[in-house]
């Protein structure tokens, strides 16, 4: 099981945290199988998907040892928190401050990514004790409210989640985001002929997009 320094090592040293919102449990596994042949290396599975807590299971079951984080999204409360930690997850998601998903997570020593979108909001995400800040949803403002935040929260690890693409994704890094998130650039990649060859492709196409705005 991968400790919580590894998981938030992953994430950093990837930069992408991969959303894999989608209809169905199976088309959620063979996403995330896809994308993870294509370099992606941390996954968040929502509990929206149906059957989400056995696509995480078999994940972890497939892929935890091997380095890769696996973890839930729209965690919403403390009962959610520990299902998902139960079946496997070293990473929790919400899309909002609940205090609760955050000291299960601490408890359990998974990490936490809380949703905030307002300085308030953030600080208050922060003081709660999360590990990383989930600008959600980020297409509201964009890089320059994430740099305008960050002017005076300098400390705080964001993670933007929502229209982040590899056109834009140099411009949140340049903001100085933490990670990204990042759903249909890569989980619709295979809708139109269901090839998820084009799912690693397109994981590829984004994590090459990350590595060149950090250079």
């Amino acid at each position: 099981m991968l400790t919580k320094f590894e998981v938030m090592e992953t994430i950093v040293r990837s930069g992408a945290l991969l959303i894999a919102r989608l209809d169905s449990a199976d088309e959620a596994y063979r996403v995330a199988e896809a994308a993870i042949e294509g370099g992606i290396r941390a996954v968040e599975v929502p509990l929206t998907v149906p059957g989400a807590l056995g696509v995480i299971e078999r994940l972890t079951d497939k892929y935890g040892g091997q380095g890769i984080v696996i973890g839930a999204g729209t965690v919403l409360d403390a009962e959610a928190a520990f299902a998902a930690i139960s079946a496997g997850a070293r990473l929790l998601v919400s899309p909002q401050l609940n205090r609760t998903m955050i000291a299960a997570g601490n408890r359990y020593q998974a990490v936490t990514v809380s949703g905030a979108l307002t300085p308030t909001e953030v600080v208050d995400t922060l003081e709660a004790g999360a590990d990383i800040v989930k600008l959600f949803p980020a297409e509201l403002g964009g890089p320059s409210y994430v740099k305008t935040i960050m002017a005076p929260l300098p400390q705080a690890p964001i993670m933007p989640s929502g229209g982040v693409t590899p056109e834009n994704v140099s411009a949140w890094f340049a903001a100085g985001v933490t990670a990204v998130g990042v759903g249909s650039f890569v989980t619709k990649a295979a809708q139109a002929n269901g090839d998820y060859a084009l799912v690693a492709q397109a994981a590829r196409t984004f994590l090459d997009a990350i590595n060149d705005a950090r250079r």
